[in-house]
């Protein structure tokens, strides 16, 4: 269902009885995730920090998966500060690297643990063009490939713990209203890594487009296969974090201009908790949320064909050399 820029404006709630307004913790009260394991991707700072805090509020076991290990140590010690019974472990994960991406995976799955929510949140915003170490442009290799990547390699122990404990589980992408501006075509399939008509923004758009399409395209297979797992993808809202290292004066003007639209970051972490967590969504799958409450997306993210060409180009790219 859609809502309204006054709803965004006011926060006034939408049919979940939730809205712009509300916080991680509102939307996840009264809720025990204690036989529950999540990884959240990006962990170590902003509405992934507030996410992972969140979560093992309400008693999950939540690895932090980051790159910089030293700020995640330092997240996991914050959350301790105040919640001393928090189960959290900390992984090391750059997801602009394959090989820190398998690494990671195999990391994960050595600690013997279930694992019930995946979050994907981590990803950067707005930077100058340059290619990952495997030669893709680095927003669709951190926001997307990265991502889509570590989802496969984690789904078969997603599936055995969803099989065994009979607990439904969920994976969250973590898209951007952004994805309504992408280039033309929607994916560049053929010119991923063109710099000669390199948009910095329209770069972003299409890694947040391709987020969703990755979601959609994930949750058609596991449903076709009977899977209990759900997958589906959020727009956090603007949030004033780190991401934003790269954008300069401009964005600065722009939040003075947009000031009620802007979140803090408890408010922006609140779709992904929800998502993640409240019993409401049971089986629900193949959605876009924003604001804790269903948003219909861009007719791109909703192109059946245009997901399944990118699940088969992404497939290619994480199961070729890394000249190709």
């Amino acid at each position: 269902m859609k809502m309204g820029i006054f709803s965004l404006m006011t926060g006034i709630p939408g049919p979940s009885g939730f809205g712009s307004a509300s916080t991680a913790e509102q939307v996840t009260d009264g809720i025990d995730a204690s036989n529950l394991t999540a990884i959240v991707t990006g962990g170590a700072s902003g509405i992934g920090l507030e996410t992972a805090r969140t979560l093992a509020l309400r008693n999950a076991h939540v690895i932090i998966a980051a790159r910089n290990l030293e700020a995640a140590n330092e997240a996991k010690k914050s959350i301790l500060e105040d919640n001393q019974t928090a189960r959290i472990d900390v992984l090391k994960l750059d997801l602009c690297s394959m090989k820190s991406v398998r690494a990671f995976a195999d990391s994960f799955k050595a600690l013997n643990l279930p694992l019930n929510i995946l979050i994907n949140n981590a990803g950067i915003m707005f930077c100058p063009y340059q290619l990952s170490e495997d030669g893709i442009e680095v927003q669709f290799a951190t926001n997307h490939i990265g991502h889509f990547l570590l989802t496969n390699l984690l789904l078969e122990k997603m599936k055995d713990t969803a099989r065994v404990a009979g607990i439904e589980g969920r994976i969250v992408n973590l898209s951007s209203i952004a994805h309504m501006h992408t280039y033309g075509e929607g994916i560049r399939f053929e010119k991923i890594n063109d710099q000669n008509s390199y948009s910095d923004k329209m770069a972003y758009g299409q890694s947040k487009l391709a987020n969703i399409l990755h979601a959609n395209e994930l949750s058609r297979r596991l449903q076709e296969e009977g899977a209990n797992i759900t997958v589906n993808s959020v727009h956090p809202g603007l949030i004033m974090t780190n991401l934003f290292r790269y954008s300069g004066f401009l964005m600065k003007i722009l939040k003075v201009c947009t000031c009620l639209l802007w979140k803090n970051v408890p408010q922006g972490a609140a779709t992904t908790c929800y998502v993640a967590l409240h019993p409401k969504l049971k089986g629900v799958t193949g959605k876009y949320f924003l604001d804790c409450n269903e948003w219909e997306p861009s007719k791109f993210a909703k192109d059946e064909v245009l997901a399944k060409q990118l699940w088969d180009f992404s497939n290619k790219l994480v199961n070729s050399p890394r000249d190709a």
